[in-house]
């Protein structure tokens, strides 16, 4: 009894000694200033995907992210329209099944005929491999403009081209984040309580 009594006493203790502060590691961190490097986290790599200071592996990262990014913000967005009641005006097949009579979040994607998921995978397909491509060599991964559209971005300086970036960056994080949240809300039930259909 007098050891246990021993051992946590010293366990307690030991929780309020100072920290060994270890070596700085030697690894090259090539990326710690880079976009998205931000406070409070700054470069954040957990898992050491990019400690070889490899750019084209980052870049593909990166590239990946913002489209990851992109597509969430869409499906936040999609989401909570769905959710808020709004659907489209009329039938999504030909016996009948009006759009506002299938549900929204998971339970929509099993109502949905099998024809119209296919037709939906089919031009997301078509997007992926012919449209949202970086043809020309953009000013950055996930550059899509291909010297077609440009609304504005070239009379941005510098500074504010990096800014908008980061912004969309954070923002694409963030609506990664939420719809995963959403889509594990949905599963628990939570969802309609804020949004009865």
């Amino acid at each position: 009894m007098k050891t246990a009594v021993l051992a946590t006493l010293i366990a307690a203790a030991s929780a309020f000694a100072p920290v060994q502060q270890g070596a700085k590691t030697t690894s090259l961190n090539a990326f710690e200033d880079a976009l998205g490097a931000q406070p409070p986290l700054g470069f954040f790599d957990p898992l050491g995907l990019v400690e070889d200071g490899d750019q084209e592996k980052f870049d593909r990262l990166r590239y990946v992210e913002i489209k990851h990014g992109r597509i969430c913000m869409l499906g936040v967005v999609g989401y909570l329209v769905t959710a808020a009641g709004i659907r489209l005006p009329g039938d999504i097949d030909y016996s009948g099944t009006s759009f506002a009579s299938i549900a929204s979040g998971w339970e929509g994607t099993t109502q949905v005929p099998v024809a119209g998921a296919l037709q939906v995978f089919a031009f997301v397909g078509f997007l992926e491999l012919a449209v949202m491509k970086d043809i020309t060599g953009g000013e950055f991964p996930g550059d899509f403009r291909n010297d077609a559209l440009d609304f504005g971005w070239d009379s941005f300086d510098e500074e504010t081209k990096l800014q908008k970036r980061a912004v969309e960056l954070n923002q694409g994080r963030a609506a990664m984040m939420g719809l995963l949240a959403l889509m594990v809300h949905d599963k628990l039930g939570n969802v309609s309580d804020f949004f009865p259909n």
